[in-house]
């Protein structure tokens, strides 16, 4: 992507089209109080979104050639040069989820043990890393970059993820989510998007490989005890924010990246 063109991206026009996009989402969900899973409502449809608003924006700025380049981008995992980062791609949500069982069990919050199925698993994989692509070609994929350009690495995904947490609030508030656990979730949310920054920008700025690890979020949640209904953000958000912290300490704010560490 020319720097030039890219630098020429406005956020605030990317932020105002995907709230306008979302709204026809969040007014069926008022509407029906409907659910595609437990504690998924209709309005977390708004995932297609992002992307759409990305799409809509590099047609504008590059007509067809603009909105293939961008698609392209979902799948782009030849940038993954070193492949040890699929580690933390694919295993570190599952160690976060995993340890957040463990904090509760030992603090003596109950929580029933999990039951996971292979089959529905499997199935909740692909439809998750869909969804997560329909996100991150728009937060990845198109303004993250030209946000780092402006305010550097950490600050970009502070930002970002601040802006993600509040566009998921209406959906938590129809889920009938209380403002204290939506503040300790919006604390792991801000901290998650940081860890995307970061893979993003050790994996050659895959797109690919913060699709695959937003698709982790997702499914863990579903998978934690019952259908997520026992997820604590106080504790998964505590942990999250631990994890963000370490990647700041050991790369750096500045990039994120042992090359730009500072």
């Amino acid at each position: 992507m020319d720097d030039l063109q890219r630098r020429g991206r406005s956020p605030l026009a990317f932020f105002i089209l995907i709230f306008t996009l979302a709204i026809p989402f969040w007014v069926i969900g008022e509407m029906t109080g409907l659910q595609i899973l437990p504690g998924l409502p209709i309005a977390a449809l708004i995932a297609i979104c992002p992307g759409l608003a990305a799409l809509i924006l590099a047609y504008r700025e590059n007509r067809e050639s603009g909105a293939k380049l961008l698609l392209i981008q979902a799948f782009d995992y030849k940038r993954i040069s070193e492949k040890i980062w699929y580690a933390p791609m694919l295993l570190l949500m599952p160690v976060v989820m995993i340890l957040s069982f463990g904090l509760m069990r030992l603090t003596e919050i109950p929580v029933p043990a999990p039951m996971i199925a292979v089959l529905p698993t499997l199935i909740m994989c692909v439809v998750f890393f869909i969804g997560a692509l329909g996100e991150e070609l728009g937060w990845s994929g198109y303004i993250i970059d030209p946000m780092q350009d402006r305010l550097g690495a950490l600050p970009a995904g502070i930002v970002l993820g601040l802006i993600w947490a509040v566009y998921h609030y209406i959906g938590l508030a129809q889920t009938h989510r209380e403002v204290v656990w939506i503040a300790w979730w919006s604390l792991g949310t801000v901290a998650l998007r940081v860890i995307m920054v970061w893979l993003y920008n050790n994996t050659g700025k895959s797109v690919f490989a913060t699709a695959i690890f937003h698709m982790t979020i997702n499914v863990t949640w579903q998978l934690f005890p019952v259908n997520g209904s026992y997820y604590d953000p106080r504790v998964t958000g505590s942990i999250s924010a631990l994890v963000a912290v370490i990647i700041i300490v050991v790369w750096g704010p500045r990039t994120l990246t042992r090359h730009g560490k500072g």
